[in-house]
């Protein structure tokens, strides 16, 4: 195994494959053409139909969400921890899509909508779609969470302590 020294001069182990970008994940749905109008006119995401049964989503960057039609009749529920986070800008924004996601949750059958909260290093809450995907309408810095490379490793606890090292932007709720 071989090992090479990263930007920040951290020694490290060569990967076995030789990937260089991470460019999409892929989500079920119940009817192709419901979703895709979630999607666009719920979600924010640019969408393009790649086949009868499919379409891709894409929302601030080159990476994807692959959209296909199940080829079963039913769609497990997507575990709470595999969920997608959407960054808004700011703790407010956290607020004002809640509100939103509530008002309009009969119309695009949201349902399991939970309170925002303190947690994991930002403010945010939960819902669940139509096809029974979970979304995660978080607080970030510009970049997301590049700021967790930028710090490096962090020992301890973890992001859920207050001596986790977080951006300051993350913490103004829950003081």
């Amino acid at each position: 195994m071989a090992t090479a020294a990263d930007s920040a001069g951290t020694t490290r182990v060569e990967p076995a494959l030789k990937t260089k970008f991470y460019s999409h994940a892929t989500l079920e749905c119940r009817d192709v053409a419901k979703t895709r109008q979630f999607f666009e006119e719920f979600l924010g995401f640019e969408t393009v139909q790649m086949a009868p049964v499919a379409f891709w989503a894409r929302l601030g960057g080159d990476q994807i969400i692959v959209v296909v039609k199940s080829p079963s009749k039913t769609v497990e529920t997507m575990p709470f921890l595999n969920h997608n986070g959407l960054d808004v800008g700011t703790e407010a924004d956290v607020d004002a899509a809640y509100e939103v996601v509530k008002r309009d949750a009969e119309k695009w059958g949201l349902h399991k909508i939970s309170k925002p909260v303190v947690q994991h290093g930002t403010y945010c809450f939960y819902f669940w779609d139509q096809d029974d995907n979970a979304w995660e309408i978080l607080s970030n810095p510009p970049r997301g969470y590049a700021w967790g490379f930028e710090r490096g490793d962090q020992t301890g606890a973890g992001h859920l302590s207050t001596k986790f090292q977080r951006p300051e932007s993350t913490l103004t709720k829950g003081k």
